[in-house]
């Protein structure tokens, strides 16, 4: 049987230490290199082979994890496990981008051979924490992108533009607005034609129908 062999890229000798006990009772592992920082994990996986990286994501108080395993995933084919101490939507959602394959947290020490051999037959089901956190992040990136839009609705209309397509989404004609607010029919004609130019909508209707979906009013 062909063991996994496994390299090992973590700062915290106490936990490396640990680490390397532990998998090394797994009878179908084989360690085959630690390293302590990224510059010196990425300069072991050019003179050994590794089937799997376990890559602490936080070295010497930075994401150096982040860098080194854009590096390793581009030149070899390991695939990277990040290990971690934290669960942090941003770092997460970074690790996967440049390429790592699962996402550990530290305390859960007992899925990582697991998760290592998942890794080795192209089998990694993102760990259930993970996923929450990533989905939260997806959450809060759709929120801010809502508001953005938003925002660029706001700033492409004027004041008086906003409160006319909120009476016409409540049911009020151009007459009636333009009763209203005391101006002529005509002039409220000029704001439906900017608004309908500005939003490329079809109709007075489609346009008011837009804005509230957007939570402009």
């Amino acid at each position: 049987m062909n063991k996994i062999r496994i390299a090992i890229v973590e700062d915290d000798p106490d936990w490396l230490r640990g680490l390397v006990s532990y998998l090394g009772k797994q009878p179908d592992f084989e360690m085959v290199g630690q390293a302590s920082s990224g510059k010196s994990g990425v300069e072991l996986l050019e003179r050994v082979e590794a089937d799997v990286v376990l890559m602490d994501i936080m070295m010497s108080d930075s994401p150096e994890g982040i860098w080194a395993t854009a590096e390793i995933v581009q030149c070899t084919g390991a695939k990277v496990i990040m290990l971690t101490s934290m669960e942090e939507k941003e770092l997460i959602f970074e690790a996967f981008k440049v390429g790592a394959v699962d996402y550990m947290v530290k305390s859960n020490f007992s899925e990582i051979p697991q998760a290592i051999r998942n890794a080795y037959v192209n089998r990694s089901p993102i760990h259930p924490s993970v996923a929450e956190k990533m989905r939260e992040e997806f959450r809060r990136l759709k929120h801010m992108e809502h508001e953005v839009r938003v925002k660029e609705l706001r700033d492409l209309l004027t004041p008086m533009e906003i409160q006319v397509l909120d009476l016409i989404e409540k049911g009020h004609t151009q007459t009636q607005i333009a009763e209203i607010y005391v101006v002529s029919i005509r002039t409220i004609k000029v704001h439906v034609g900017n608004i309908l130019r500005k939003l490329g909508s079809s109709s007075s209707k489609e346009a008011a129908q837009r804005a509230k979906d957007m939570g402009i009013f």
